[in-house]
């Protein structure tokens, strides 16, 4: 089924990141893999075509789009190339940035924001800790105010970009007798002293990923770092992450559409007892039922899309976006898998690569239980 929520300008914006993907992304994908990270000229090249700007002013150097359709189809296209490419990008720009763009003074944005566009600072986000998990409103992390500083001790894990960051934007908690509503988001430089990056993590999937725990060894910063009003963090995430969640969404379903896509090929190319296997009709039965799964869902996602582009979409309706997708993408490339038989499982193929970075989809930006909470609560159950 043809989509309707792109228009000429989108297109053209679609195939400037493909050009850009295959000229300066897709040869480099082994050794990111290998490095455990992007590398620096990936964002500079990233900055310099203008996709690290989309959320960012035009006065602080991005391009301001104003219509999230934009974002949505730079994800789409990461998503088409490797699944941690949107991962750390929408990491970077789509959900930290947006924190810099909306909660910060005039000097504040004059500091982070022109280089945040650039590509010479890459941001990441510190909510989730090694206790806490999907668990926002009980933070450890604390900051405790000293003359007009603020010092932080605290840690923070399965940070995505943790490993190269230059600023991560770190959720502490600043008055504890207050609970969720006594933590503040600060912006903290990772040059500062007391700040470490401990184990980039070694993850089932996503080489590509600098996934880190980070530490807060009495790191002090000034009042000028404090992002928002103090003691309005928890609120500031929480309407933030409908963003977050929709780019998972987008990058779930993408991703998952793509491998399918191959895997119909491989399904008409590949023969068995004389003929291609796409023909008996187990598989052509299956392979029609995922088609539908994926074009079914593409039309809620792209609703959602639409609904977040007039800034209507809710948390709830986001949530459920977030967790379906998740569903979906997991089990179509888990039959892509099986599909392609004992090269399913060799990771020189695309396949089984897709396949492992997905099973991380049901647990990040909330996990899919977190996500049925919510839901859950929205039709009266507590």
């Amino acid at each position: 089924m043809s989509r309707e929520i792109y228009d000429e300008d989108h297109e053209a914006f679609r195939a400037s990141v493909k050009e850009f993907l295959d000229r300066e992304v897709t040869p480099h994908l082994d050794d990111y893999a290998e490095g455990h990270g992007l590398s620096r000229e990936f964002w500079l090249a990233a900055g310099k075509q203008g996709f690290l700007g989309l959320e960012i002013p035009e006065e602080y150097g991005g391009s301001e789009a104003g219509d999230y359709r934009f974002n949505a189809v730079l994800t789409e296209e990461l998503a088409k190339v490797n699944m941690t490419l949107p991962s750390c990008v929408g990491i970077h720009a789509d959900i930290t940035v947006p924190y810099l763009v909306h909660l910060t003074n005039d000097e504040q944005r004059a500091r982070w924001l022109p280089k945040a566009a650039s590509g010479e600072i890459l941001t990441a986000i510190g909510m989730t800790e090694p206790g806490g998990g999907s668990d926002l409103a009980n933070l450890k992390t604390t900051a405790v105010r000293d003359g007009d500083d603020w010092v932080i001790n605290g840690s923070k894990t399965f940070i995505t970009n943790g490993g190269s960051a230059d600023i991560v934007l770190v959720a502490a908690r600043t008055s504890p007798e207050k609970k969720a509503k006594g933590i503040s988001l600060f912006a903290v430089d990772t040059t500062l002293p007391g700040f470490s990056v401990g184990r980039v993590l070694d993850k089932v999937g996503q080489d590509e990923s600098d996934t880190a725990e980070l530490a807060f060894e009495d790191v002090r910063v000034s009042n000028d770092d404090l992002v928002g009003p103090l003691d309005t963090g928890f609120i500031s995430m929480m309407q933030f992450l409908p963003q977050e969640r929709l780019g998972s969404a987008i990058t779930n379903l993408a991703h998952a559409a793509q491998i399918l896509e191959e895997t119909i090929q491989y399904a008409k190319d590949r023969k068995a007892f004389g003929q291609p296997i796409g023909s008996f009709q187990h598989n052509s039965f299956l392979m029609a039922e995922l088609v539908t799964q994926i074009e079914v869902t593409q039309a809620y996602v792209d609703q959602c899309v639409m609904k977040h582009t007039r800034q209507e979409l809710t948390a709830v309706d986001a949530a459920k976006a977030k967790w379906w997708t998740s569903q979906v993408q997991n089990e179509v490339l888990d039959h892509c898998v099986q599909l392609h038989g004992g090269y399913g499982y060799m990771n020189e193929y695309r396949v089984a690569r897709a396949w492992r970075d997905a099973r991380v989809s049901k647990i990040w930006a909330g996990s899919n239980e977190i996500m049925k909470m919510l839901i859950g609560r929205d039709l009266g159950f507590q």
